[in-house]
C-alpha cells in the first residue's frame, strides 16, 4: 500500500527542479523586483529608474541588462533623444513565467488567463486621454480600440501635440481590416481642444508628446508607452499592422487598471 502511494504520489507531482524557475530567480533579487514594479506602470528611462528605485547607475543597469537576457525587458531608442533609451515590461511574458513558476510547484497553482475585455458597465466612470504628436497613428489608434474593448463604456479621448490634417489612411485601413472598426472621416484633434476636461489617465505614446505634454488638471494617473511612429517606417502598412497590435496588447493590460480605477472611486 505504502509502495503504491508513493508511485501514485509521484505521479501527480510536479516534474523536480534542481533549480527555481526563471521568474523567481529574476524576481527574487529586491532590486529588480522594484525594477519590476515600476516598468509595470510605465515604460522609462535609465535616470528615471534610477531615481525611483534609489539605486547606483551602475548597478540598475546590471539588473536591467538580467531582466533583458530574461526576456521580460526589452528596451528602444528614443525618438526624441537618440541617446536615451526606454525599457519596456513584457507583461503577456511575465504572466506566463508566473503560470509556469506555479505549475512547477503544483498543477493546481496554475493560473488562468487574465480576462481581456470589460464586463457589466464597471468602467463607466473612468475617462482616458491618448497624446501623441499628429494624432494621426498611435493615439487614433489606442483610442478606438479601448472604446471597442470596452463597448463605449469608458469616456476615451485622443489628441495630439502637433495634429496632422486627417488620420494616416493605413491607420483607417488596420483598423477597418484587423479589428472591424471604421474610423473613416473622423477629424484629429489637438491637445488644447479638450482644454478644461479632466481625466483619470493620461497615456502619452510618442517620446517626443512626452517631453511637451502639459499636466492636465485632474488625472490621477499618467504613463507613458514608447511606441515608434509607424509612419516613419520603410515598410509602410505591414508597420502599421505590428503596432496596432502592440497598442492592443496594451489595451488588454490597461483593462484591469481602469477596473481597479473605478472601484477605488466608487468607494464611498
Amino acid at each position: 500500500m505504502h509502495s503504491g502511494y508513493e508511485g501514485y504520489r509521484r505521479s501527480m507531482s510536479p516534474q523536480r527542479r534542481t533549480t527555481p524557475p526563471v521568474f523567481v530567480r529574476l524576481a527574487a533579487d529586491p532590486v529588480r523586483w522594484r525594477l519590476l514594479e515600476e516598468l509595470a506602470d510605465s515604460d522609462l528611462r535609465v535616470r528615471e529608474l534610477v531615481s525611483r528605485v534609489g539605486r547606483p547607475q551602475n548597478l540598475v543597469s546590471y539588473h536591467l541588462r538580467v531582466l533583458r537576457e530574461g526576456g521580460l525587458v526589452s528596451a528602444t531608442r528614443s525618438s526624441s533623444d537618440g541617446r536615451d533609451s526606454y525599457y519596456h515590461l513584457h507583461l503577456d511574458r511575465c504572466a506566463e513565467a508566473l503560470a509556469d513558476s506555479g505549475a512547477a510547484l503544483h498543477p493546481m497553482l496554475r493560473a488562468e488567463p487574465p480576462i481581456a475585455s470589460a464586463q457589466g458597465g464597471r468602467l463607466h466612470r473612468v475617462a482616458v486621454l491618448f497624446v501623441c504628436t499628429g494624432n494621426s497613428a498611435r493615439s487614433a489608434i489606442a483610442e478606438a480600440l479601448l472604446r471597442h474593448r470596452t463597448g463605449g463604456l469608458v469616456a476615451v479621448a485622443s489628441a495630439g501635440t502637433r495634429p496632422r490634417p486627417s488620420l494616416h489612411p493605413d491607420t483607417v485601413r488596420v483598423l477597418r481590416e484587423q479589428f472591424g472598426i471604421d474610423v473613416a472621416g473622423r477629424p484629429t484633434r489637438h491637445l488644447d481642444d479638450l482644454a478644461g476636461r479632466a481625466f483619470d489617465h493620461v497615456i502619452t505614446l510618442c517620446d517626443k508628446a512626452r517631453e511637451v505634454c502639459p499636466d492636465i488638471p485632474g488625472t490621477s494617473r499618467r504613463v507613458h508607452w514608447s511606441i515608434p511612429d509607424p509612419a516613419t517606417a520603410d515598410d509602410g502598412y505591414p508597420a502599421f499592422a505590428r503596432i496596432a497590435a502592440e497598442i492592443d496588447a496594451r489595451i488588454g493590460h490597461l483593462l484591469p487598471v481602469l477596473a481597479l480605477t473605478h472601484r477605488q472611486e466608487a468607494q464611498p
